[in-house]
């Protein structure tokens, strides 16, 4: 994995645990701290002039995603998360095993609960709070399911962790249908009907 001390773009008050990888494009400044198993991939944005950002273990953060905290607030994202590509957390809480879906913005003071999904391109205002197990869309987000997403948001995530130990060794391809078959199987669920 790319180690801390080996990225050139971070400040002095960001932690890095040595299993996390994070792609040499990536910013990160203030006082970020990323636990064991997290991605950080292409020119991703992580700033904390203030409070702090701090990112679960095993949560990803894709490309072109910003992370940001609010005037009021840091932002927290739990274990297991998947921030995917261009989306915007600013000030906000997210639990464990939330994906958030391509270009998603979630503002400050939202509160995600665990096991959720943001659909893609939703907008949550300030101080939504979302309850566990739900499913929101839309500008403004609202309610549209309940249901445990848990298993499939850590597969997600899982999967990342998996990318990123192999991006770390120089290897950009390393699966095929018949993997992601069989790991999906082990967390509980089918990929494909």
């Amino acid at each position: 994995m790319i180690r801390g001390s080996a990225v050139p773009r971070t400040g002095p008050l960001v932690t890095i645990d040595p299993d996390a990888y994070v792609h040499a494009s990536a910013q990160i400044y203030g006082k970020v701290s990323l636990a064991a198993g997290v991605s950080v991939w292409p020119n991703a944005v992580i700033r904390a002039e203030m409070h702090e950002v701090v990112i679960g273990e095993g949560s990803n953060i894709q490309d072109f995603a910003m992370i940001h905290i609010g005037g009021a607030t840091g932002t927290i994202v739990g274990r297991n998360c998947s921030i995917t590509h261009r989306v915007t957390l600013h000030g906000c809480t997210l639990g464990d095993n939330v994906l958030v879906g391509i270009g998603a913005t979630i503002m400050d003071g939202c509160v995600i609960g665990e096991n959720s999904i943001i659909a893609g391109g939703s907008f949550l205002k300030e101080n939504t709070v979302i309850p566990p197990n739900s499913v929101v869309a839309g500008v403004p987000a609202v309610l549209k399911a309940s249901r445990d997403s848990g298993p499939a948001n850590r597969f997600n995530a899982w999967l990342y962790t998996q990318n990123a130990e192999a991006y770390a060794r120089g290897e950009h391809r390393s699966w095929d249908e018949a993997d992601l078959d069989a790991a999906a199987a082990r967390f509980g669920f089918t990929r494909r009907a």
